[in-house]
């Protein structure tokens, strides 16, 4: 029996918080697939009159000038403090270098509590497509875990301090840039590390030290960006990948591949609903697949049971809704279709929404395609309606958080609280 213990996570979530609001650990939130069970959130922001803007602060480089790196990293948010990443090259150093690399604690008031430098890793980049500062931070509520593009892999309690700091072996071996972000399962952060050259692993460190407590081998797949999914499955806990070539449920305590359907991925992360697993690549080179994810070994021929009817291009990831699941790609499509049959469902044309950030879903029904830039809010139904569109000017690529009825984005010079005020 397929089984889904997301509810339990968002409960352990509010009840953590003094006010009940909703904690944001990690890469699109509790569940890792953008549900909020948050209801009531601003439709509108931004503007001349910075309408429902609470506040904007300035992230290290804007303070002192200095040029930053793409920081496409998303806030993470526990009890009210937000944490973000962010990489650049003060003013007496060329982008040939590497970059400092940060880690910075504000309060829900917008003050900065304390701003920490990592130590580069041992990859210097040539190609700044994808930066040093793609992955998203990840918390258990008491120790905040991080991953920069140069390798490095570092723990903080939430006071700043640094309490271990590993290297992720063969770092240059991935395509361009580091786009994983970290998951944790149990006592161990999981990484996702598909690289060029068969060089692929699944790599788990002790959340406490740091020390590898045990590393995958993937020779099958090659590079991918996505960051795995941790769902449960006839009562076991599985990671859910779009690899290269294949969407595959990992067992997650050892690494080990559990089931495989053959498809393209490597950038999105994958969405499970109504019991189907789906993920597409991203890049634009194949379809998406719908995958019954209670099979063994490879289940293509048996367990995918609708497939898009079209090729998927747009590196953010899917969001379901209520019986849909939306897809916002390139050129600007906002596609969605019936999670349980794949029939095609209402399309709608968006214009300069980025589809590179990842949605999320309200309780009250409503998705959010959110970013520094320009957003909007959508209602599903019959025809998609769209409640409003805003803008921030400052997209960089950033995926929203959500906590205590308010939306947090980082951009390209600010991290952003947008709020009923």
């Amino acid at each position: 029996m397929l089984t889904r213990f997301f509810s339990a996570l968002l409960l352990g979530s509010l009840l953590a918080s003094p006010l009940a609001a909703e904690n944001w650990p990690s890469f699109r939130g509790p569940t890792g697939m953008g549900q909020s069970v948050e209801k009531n959130l601003p439709t509108t922001w931004g503007g001349k009159d910075n309408t429902n803007i609470l506040w904007k602060a300035p992230l290290p480089h804007t303070e002192l000038k200095a040029k930053p790196d793409l920081n496409q990293s998303s806030p993470i948010v526990w009890n009210g403090k937000i944490v973000v990443t962010s990489s650049y090259w003060p003013a007496d150093k060329t982008q040939k270098e590497f970059p400092e690399h940060h880690v910075t604690c504000y309060d829900d008031a917008g003050k900065k509590l304390w701003d920490k430098t990592v130590d580069p890793g041992p990859w210097l980049l040539t190609d700044l497509r994808g930066g040093y500062t793609a992955p998203t931070p990840v918390t258990d509520g008491t120790t905040i875990f991080v991953v920069f593009g140069s390798g490095a892999v570092a723990a903080f309690d939430f006071e700043g301090k640094q309490l271990w700091r590993k290297e992720i072996p063969e770092p240059k071996k991935f395509d361009v840039a580091m786009g994983m972000s970290p998951v944790l399962v149990g006592d161990t952060v999981i990484m996702l590390c598909d690289k060029t050259g068969k060089a692929s692993h699944l790599l788990a460190l002790d959340k406490k030290t740091g020390d590898t407590k045990w590393d995958e081998k993937r020779p099958t797949v090659n590079f991918s960006h996505t960051t795995p999914v941790l769902s449960k499955v006839n009562g076991k806990e599985q990671l859910l990948i779009g690899a290269s070539n294949a969407l595959q449920g990992i067992d997650a305590a050892t690494g080990k591949l559990l089931w495989w359907a053959n498809n393209d991925g490597d950038v999105p992360s994958p969405i499970l609903a109504g019991g189907l697993v789906y993920c597409d690549s991203g890049r634009g080179g194949g379809f998406g697949i719908a995958v019954d994810p209670t099979g063994t070994g490879d289940v293509t021929k048996t367990h995918i049971k609708w497939k898009t009817d079209k090729k998927i291009g747009g590196l953010g990831s899917p969001i379901v809704a209520g019986d849909y699941l939306f897809r916002l790609r390139d050129p600007g499509l906002l596609s969605c279709w019936k999670m349980s049959t794949g029939e095609t469902g209402p399309e709608e044309r968006v214009q300069g929404v980025s589809t590179t950030a990842s949605p999320f879903a309200t309780a009250d029904g409503l998705v959010y395609f959110v970013s520094a830039g320009r957003s909007i809010v959508v209602k599903p139904g019959a025809k998609l309606e769209i409640l409003a569109t805003n803008e921030l000017g400052e997209d960089n690529g950033s995926s929203a958080a959500v906590s205590g009825g308010r939306i947090y984005v980082k951009g390209r010079n600010h991290l952003f609280a947008i709020g009923g005020k």
